[in-house]
């Protein structure tokens, strides 16, 4: 979904988000039922969502991986339920970082299996069970708040301060998946990555409802690699304007970009026309973890074109080191209390 969101859901409302208005009132209707309404199924373990208010990219899957190094770091044992979008595994299925591709398992879990134990599935509770079975004593759902499949003991929302939440308005004639009041009522507390003033709004609705606002920013790891080049960037990611921004950030110059969607899966042509135009301009070529993984485990990607692929990852660092502790202990809280009430 994240990959056909049209740049005006990230603008200020026009006509189009006006005539798309009956339509998002239906959507954001069944969307307010699913949320508030559904009861579903519980794990006998704690469940953590990291979730996002909009399609697109929040930082979600740096947010899950720094959750999972926490938990490994207070002695629990994280799994990492996930939906696998962009992979073709219509069942359940435990990733395999060493074999698996990302056209089966979706990138993002690959990413995330580097970290802890990943299961994907369209059928969250499927997953969770796994995991339960591989002996995860911890569950980080990746993504899922709306989806009302698995019951959550904590909900942590990432807002990228870079958009906020965009117009406002709720899918199509917004990037907002459910009415914005709703999600706030069943969220837990958010968590601001960045530091632009897109979230502002949001944040001040949050901070009236009560909801706990931590911070933090997503830190490249190769800076130095980057630093004084110039390059051809190109991103298949929910938000690759950030991506092309934080490659200015780091020194690097991205004099020409290139953009396809969210999972996109690079042809053997896209692929020959990247290094062309690389090597015509004279410049290198870089891209994200994201879309590495994906590269890297395809069929017939060059070797050479992996040779010359500057990949850029990154980091969650919190404001506070101790924020992610402090939310594992709550979701345990939540947990046991859960369990009290039976």
């Amino acid at each position: 979904m994240a990959s056909e969101a049209p740049p005006f859901w990230w603008e200020k409302p026009d006509w189009r988000a006006l005539v798309l208005s009956p339509l998002s009132a239906l959507y954001g209707a069944a969307a307010r039922r699913r949320l508030l309404r559904a009861v579903p199924p519980k794990v006998p373990v704690p469940v953590l969502c990291v979730g996002n208010f909009t399609v697109g990219g929040a930082g979600k899957t740096p947010t899950a991986i720094a959750f999972a190094k926490a938990a490994l770091a207070k002695g629990l044992k994280p799994g990492i339920v996930s939906r696998g979008y962009g992979g073709g595994f219509s069942g359940v299925h435990l990733v395999d970082p060493v074999h698996d591709s990302a056209r089966l398992t979706g990138d993002e879990p690959l990413l995330l299996a580097r970290h802890a134990p990943v299961a994907v599935s369209p059928d969250r509770i499927a997953a969770a069970r796994l995991l339960i079975g591989e002996g995860c004593d911890f569950l980080i759902m990746d993504d899922g708040f709306q989806s009302a499949r698995l019951h959550i003991d904590y909900a942590l929302i990432a807002v990228d301060t870079s958009r906020g939440v965009g117009n406002g308005r709720v899918i199509p004639a917004g990037p907002l998946r459910a009415p914005l009041i709703d999600q706030l009522r069943k969220a837990d507390a958010l968590l601001k990555i960045g530091t632009g003033s897109g979230a502002d709004r949001v944040i001040r609705q949050a901070a009236r409802a009560a909801k706990p606002i931590y911070e933090a920013r997503l830190a490249p790891s190769s800076a130095k690699l980057i630093s004084g080049r110039r390059f051809l960037a190109f991103a298949g990611i929910g938000n690759p304007d950030k991506f092309f921004a934080s490659l200015s950030e780091m020194g690097g110059v991205p004099a020409l970009t290139r953009t396809f969607p969210d999972h996109h899966p690079y042809s053997q042509e896209e692929i020959g026309e990247l290094m062309q135009t690389a090597a015509a301009a004279d410049l290198g070529l870089v891209t994200t973890a994201k879309d590495h993984v994906r590269l890297a485990t395809g069929l017939g990607t060059p070797k050479q074109f992996l040779e010359k692929l500057s990949v850029v990852d990154v980091e969650l660092a919190f404001d506070q080191p101790d924020i992610a502790g402090r939310i594992i202990e709550a979701t345990q809280e939540r947990y046991r209390q859960r369990r009290i009430k039976g």
